[in-house]
């Protein structure tokens, strides 16, 4: 039976997707296509075109594919969209999460594997956090987060799901330049799109009590983290549990640092140009990596001069297309809904 993965079109989707192939788990996707793109998708994965707001389109797939458990990637991910538009994050992070759960338990599908972020932990005391350490977001984005998480656990000991929250610290590079790079505000694609334009990349902050004054983070190749995800979905498979756990490489770069390796890989100036510093960006945020490596059997294998390599790899090739939907033959596996 199928795993149901939500927002599976999306850079994080397409890679898990890629990955679960790899390791033999079948998929079946929805996902409103608002960022995500259906050229990411194997050719003959099912998807069903909706939000995962709608709890009809959600109660249908988990009925229609038999799904066996689901991997819940849709989220807006933004911390300074966030910031500017908190009640869009609420509905679609916290409702969407709340129509997963719902919908899962009117199907009776008990196994789950939850996107969650390093940003519940806001500015940790140290740089290096486990899973215990205090969480105080700082943003309505790491919120979400937050709150979905406990969304999940109350699940699991009131309704015996099995399930993991997987805290993603920061995603980037790419394992498949057909895939796609990473979009939206994280730093590599604002980077290195400011490179090819002829601009300068901005740098938000050269004030941080780091090393070098610049934000110090934890990177994490996305071919890592789709492995985790087939790792934990394996885990909730064959044992009941409910678990929070830091998918991080355990090593921090400064966004200087990162800047001096696109520099060696592109051989373009990096110079930044600095602006104040942005609301909600804490300091420094590194993961402790024990528990996913004892519970998951996991950890990393890539470092930040793979992920600089792999992004500009991805930079130069041409993205996936969103291809026309009434065009694409009913048999290959699109279903539409209403959005």
């Amino acid at each position: 039976m199928p795993w149901l993965v939500t927002g599976g079109a999306g850079y994080i989707g397409g890679h898990v997707l890629l990955a679960m192939r790899e390791a033999g788990l079948a998929a079946v996707v929805i996902d409103d296509l608002s960022t995500g793109d259906i050229g990411r998708l194997p050719p003959d994965t099912p998807i069903v075109v909706a939000s995962v707001l709608d709890a009809e389109a959600m109660r249908g797939v988990l009925h229609d594919h038999s799904v066996d458990g689901v991997i819940h990637l849709a989220a807006k991910k933004s911390v300074e969209a966030s910031v500017e538009d908190p009640l869009l994050y609420y509905r679609e992070n916290l409702v969407g999460t709340l129509t997963v759960l719902s919908s899962m338990a009117q199907a009776g599908v008990r196994r789950l594997v939850l996107s969650s972020s390093a940003a519940v932990y806001g500015t940790p005391a140290t740089d290096s956090v486990d899973e215990d350490a205090p969480t105080r977001p700082e943003s309505p984005y790491g919120r979400t987060k937050l709150v979905s998480e406990w969304m999940v656990h109350d699940a699991a000991r009131a309704l015996g799901f099995s399930c993991l929250s997987l805290r993603y610290f920061n995603v980037t590079g790419c394992a498949d330049p057909r895939l796609g790079d990473n979009e939206g505000s994280n730093l590599f694609p604002q980077v290195l799109r400011a490179l090819v334009s002829g601009d300068r990349p901005v740098l938000f902050g050269d004030d941080y009590p780091t090393r070098d004054g610049s934000c110090l983070r934890d990177y994490i190749h996305v071919q890592d983290l789709a492995e985790a995800h087939v790792a934990a979905a394996r885990l909730v498979t064959e044992t009941r549990c409910d678990e929070t756990v830091n998918i991080g490489c355990g090593t921090g770069h400064t966004v200087r640092e990162v800047l001096a390796a696109m520099a060696e890989t592109t051989g373009f100036d990096t110079t930044p140009r600095v602006l104040p510093r942005r609301p909600g960006d804490p300091a420094g945020v590194v993961a402790t990596v024990e528990r996913a490596e004892r519970l998951l059997h996991w950890t990393a294998r890539f470092g930040l001069d793979d992920m600089v390599s792999s992004a500009w790899s991805a930079m130069n090739h041409d993205s996936p297309a969103n291809e026309e939907l009434d065009g694409r033959a009913l048999e290959s596996g699109v279903e539409r809904r209403a959005l």
